[in-house]
C-alpha cells in the first residue's frame, strides 16, 4: 500500500533520522538518490545538457549538489532564483565547474537565462519544496513559463508551486478559493517527480496529482511517519483483501448482493451492475424491479435470480429516476425500493445514482443510516447531495473553510476541492464517500482515517455505464463482508485495471469492463 505523510510528520521523520548523522550527509544521500535518475533519464532521452533550477531552501540544495555529482558527463547550466542559495550546495555546484546565474526572485529574467531555458531538453526543478507556499510567483513562475513542452522536467520532491497537503489546486490561494472553484494554473507540471523517503498527501490527491507525472522515490533511510493522511491500494493489497471462498463456503456464506437499478427510460443500467456483481463473484444477485429490466438482466446472466429474498448487500440506484422528476416513465416502485432499502438498519448498501437524491432527502427529513454504507457519486451527484443536506439540517464541526461556503454547491467547487466536499458529505451523512474521477476518492465519516486516493483507470473509463459496473463490483464486496472503505478502494482499483486490460490503449465500453472482471481478480490473486 502507498502512503503519503503530512508534512508535520515528514520534517518530524527526517529531523530524527538527520541527528544521527554528520551534517549534510541527508541532503547527500538525496542528491546521490536524484543524480541517478537524472543520469538514467539523460541516458534514456540522449540528452548532453541540463539546466538546474534552484530555489533558497533544501529543495534547491538537493538539486545543486546533485548538479555537481552530474557536471562532466553532461553539460550542467544552474539558474538560482532566491536571494540566498544553498551555501553548502552552490559551493558544491561551482566547485564542479557548474555555472549558475543567480537571478533576483522579484526582477525580470535575464535575456541569457530565458534564452538557456528555451532551448533546454532536461530540466531539473528545485525551486520549492514542502515548506513553500503554493503558488508560483515572480521570476520562479517566469523561468518555468520559458521551458518549452518538448523538455523533460524533473521535479525535486514534489512540482514547485502546488499544494504539499494535496487540497488545493494549483492557483488557488486560500482554501476559500478551491472551494469555490476559483483557479489558475500556477505551478509545474514535471513529467517526473523525484521524492524521498516517503510521499505527500501532494503525490497521490487529485488537486494536485496531475502535475507529479511518473513517480520515483528514493530511500535515503527515513522510516514512515506515525500515521499516514493518504492511502492508496496496490495490487499486493488485492490478495489481502478480496473475499476468497473456502472449501465450506456456499452461495449464502460468499454473499447475496441485491440489486435495485433500472427504469423502462435506462434499462441498460440495470444489466450492467447485474453483469458486473455476477463478474466479481457474487454468492448470488437478485435483481429487484420493472419486468422490461428484469427480462434484460436474465437474457444477459440468468444466473441472477429475480425478486425479494435474504442478501447480505445491495445496490441501490443506478438507472432509477428519482421521485418528483418530470419524467413520465419515472417508476414509484424503484422508488419505494430504494427507501425501504434506506430504512433497513441491517442491510450493507452501495447506495449510487438516482438514489443519491433521495437519500439526500431522506436524511434532511431526519433519516440516519446505522448499517455499513457507500455512497458513490460523481462530482455533480456530490454536489446536489450537499446542496440539498446542508439545506436540511445543521452541519457538525467540519474541515476548516468549509462553513464558509454557501449551502448551493457547484460541480465546479466539488471538483476545484475535491478533498474538502468529499469529507463534508461523509461528516454530514455518516457514510463512507466513494468520489468518482480521474482520481478517485473513498472518504470515510471518521476525519482521523487517512483518505484513500485510486488512480489505477485510463481516461477511456470516462464513458456512460462505467459507473453502473463499479457500483455492482463495489456491492459484491460489501456483500462480502469489507467494510465500506475496503469495499469502495479495492472496486475502483479492480474497476480501473479491468477497463486498462479491457482494451489497452484504446476505447473500453462499459460492458467490456464488466467481462474484464474475473480475469482481473485472478491476476491479482495469483500476485
Amino acid at each position: 500500500m502507498l502512503q503519503g505523510y503530512a508534512v508535520e510528520d515528514v520534517r518530524a521523520a527526517e529531523a530524527q533520522v538527520r541527528g544521527r548523522l554528520p551534517y549534510g550527509e541527508l541532503m547527500q544521500r538525496a542528491a546521490r538518490g536524484l543524480a541517478a535518475v537524472v543520469r538514467e533519464r539523460a541516458a534514456e532521452r540522449q540528452a548532453t545538457g541540463l539546466v538546474v533550477l534552484a530555489g533558497p531552501g533544501d529543495n534547491g540544495g538537493d538539486a545543486l549538489h546533485a548538479a555537481a555529482l552530474l557536471a562532466g558527463p553532461l553539460k550542467v547550466t544552474a539558474v538560482g532564483i532566491a536571494r540566498d542559495l544553498h551555501a553548502r550546495g552552490l559551493a558544491a555546484a561551482t566547485r564542479a565547474g557548474v555555472v549558475v546565474h543567480q537571478v533576483a526572485p522579484d526582477g525580470p529574467l535575464p535575456t541569457l537565462v530565458e534564452d538557456l531555458l528555451s532551448r533546454a531538453d532536461l530540466v531539473l526543478d528545485g525551486l520549492l519544496g514542502i515548506g513553500a507556499r503554493p503558488g508560483l510567483r515572480g521570476a520562479m513562475a517566469a523561468a518555468l513559463d520559458v521551458v518549452p513542452d518538448t523538455a523533460y522536467l524533473i521535479s525535486v520532491d514534489l512540482p514547485s508551486g502546488v499544494d504539499p497537503a494535496g487540497i488545493r489546486p494549483p492557483g488557488t490561494t486560500s482554501l476559500g478559493d478551491a472551494l469555490h472553484g476559483r483557479c489558475v494554473r500556477d505551478a509545474a507540471r514535471a513529467e517526473e517527480t523525484v521524492t524521498f523517503g516517503m510521499l505527500k498527501p501532494a503525490h497521490l490527491l487529485p488537486a494536485t496529482e496531475p502535475a507529479v507525472g511518473r513517480l520515483t522515490v528514493v530511500d535515503i533511510g527515513v522510516p514512515p511517519g506515525r500515521r499516514p493522511a493518504v492511502e492508496r491500494l496496490e495490487p499486493a493489497d488485492a490478495a489481502r483483501l478480496w473475499p476468497v471462498p473456502g472449501a465450506r463456503d456456499h452461495k449464502y456464506t460468499r454473499g447475496v448482493l441485491g440489486v435495485v437499478a433500472g427504469s423502462d427510460t435506462y434499462p441498460g443500467a440495470a444489466v450492467l451492475c447485474t453483469t458486473a456483481a455476477v463478474e466479481a463473484g457474487a454468492g448470488m444477485v437478485r435483481y429487484l424491479g420493472p419486468r422490461r429490466c428484469a427480462d434484460l438482466v436474465l437474457a444477459a446472466c440468468p444466473e441472477v435470480v429475480p425478486g425479494p429474498g435474504r442478501m447480505q448487500a445491495a445496490v441501490v440506484g443506478p438507472g432509477i429516476e428519482p421521485h418528483g422528476c418530470d419524467h413520465p416513465d419515472c417508476d414509484d416502485d424503484q422508488v419505494e425500493r430504494v427507501r425501504e432499502a434506506f430504512a433497513d438498519q441491517e442491510l450493507a448498501l452501495v447506495v449510487d445514482a438516482g438514489a443519491l437524491p433521495l437519500l439526500a432527502g431522506w436524511l434532511a427529513a431526519g433519516g440516519r443510516r446505522a448499517a455499513p454504507t457507500l455512497l458513490t457519486p460523481h462530482a455533480g451527484e456530490l454536489a446536489q447531495l450537499l446542496s440539498v443536506v446542508v439545506a436540511g439540517q445543521d452541519e457538525p464541526d467540519l474541515p476548516r473553510g468549509a462553513q464558509a461556503a454557501e449551502h448551493h454547491v457547484t460541480r465546479g467547487q466539488v471538483e476545484a476541492a475535491p478533498v474538502e466536499h468529499a469529507r463534508r458529505a461523509a461528516a454530514l451523512t455518516g457514510c463512507t464517500v466513494l468520489l468518482k474521477g480521474a482520481t478517485t476518492l473513498v472518504v470515510d465519516p471518521d476525519p482521523a482515517v487517512p483518505v484513500r486516493s485510486q488512480a489505477d483507470a485510463p481516461h477511456w473509463l470516462a464513458t456512460a455505464g462505467a459507473g453502473d459496473v463499479l457500483a455492482g463490483v463495489a456491492g459484491v464486496l460489501l456483500a462480502g463482508g469489507l467494510d465500506p472503505r475496503d469495499a469502495g478502494s479495492l472496486a475502483a482499483m479492480v474497476h480501473g485495471l479491468a477497463a486498462g486490460r479491457a482494451n489497452p490503449g484504446g476505447p473500453a465500453r462499459a460492458l467490456a469492463v464488466a467481462r474484464g472482471v474475473p480475469g482481473v481478480v485472478a491476476s491479482l490473486l495469483r500476485g
